[in-house]
């Protein structure tokens, strides 16, 4: 079984493909949304299927009530509604921040506004420019988040913070985010 600091050093070897063309001090703008999609993706990949085979049945009830169907089969308080997973975004490196920007507007309201608040979307244009997109989304395809509890996936966040803030002189304190958030 591998452990969270394992786990904390795969995310952030991805960081070395960042080099030269990112500061130190700016991983974390990249690193951190893609740990929280990466992890609602292996989350959301059971039902998957399910959601997709229920999106046509709810579509004309209401965004209330597909909401609130679509998270229940999910089994948690949120969804993604886009044909995309990471799977699916690597398998089309052509148009990668076309499909990646569908895939994070496919998720419920509350997980948008939560990339949102990393203003991620500037990410990825600058990400695509220097032809890095599809190596940094290729290598978070390869971590599996799916048995991380949400104990465990706190502390990966947080190891993930303290090394950011190593990098920039900041101490991790300065970033806190309680471990039972990350469902």
């Amino acid at each position: 079984m591998i452990s969270f600091r394992e786990k904390a050093n795969f995310i952030w070897s991805v960081a070395d493909l960042l080099r030269g063309d990112y500061k130190q001090s700016d991983y974390g703008k990249v690193i951190l949304p893609l740990t929280v999609l990466r992890r609602l993706d292996c989350l959301l990949a059971p039902t998957r299927a399910q959601v997709q085979e229920a999106l046509p049945k709810f579509q004309d009830k209401g965004e209330m009530i597909l909401d609130a169907a679509l998270n229940k089969l999910t089994g948690f308080k949120f969804h993604n509604r886009s044909k995309f997973d990471f799977a699916s975004l690597v398998a089309d490196p052509g148009y990668l921040a076309a499909n990646l920007r569908k895939y994070i507007s496919g998720f419920s309201e509350s997980v948008r506004d939560i990339v949102e608040q990393f203003s991620f979307e500037e990410q990825i244009e600058r990400l695509d420019k220097a032809d890095l997109l599809y190596q940094v989304v290729k290598r978070f395809a390869e971590i599996d988040l799916t048995t991380t509890d949400p104990m465990e996936m706190g502390y990966i966040f947080e190891e993930l913070i303290r090394k950011f803030a190593e990098q920039s002189n900041e101490t991790a304190g300065d970033h806190f985010t309680p471990r039972e958030s990350f469902a």
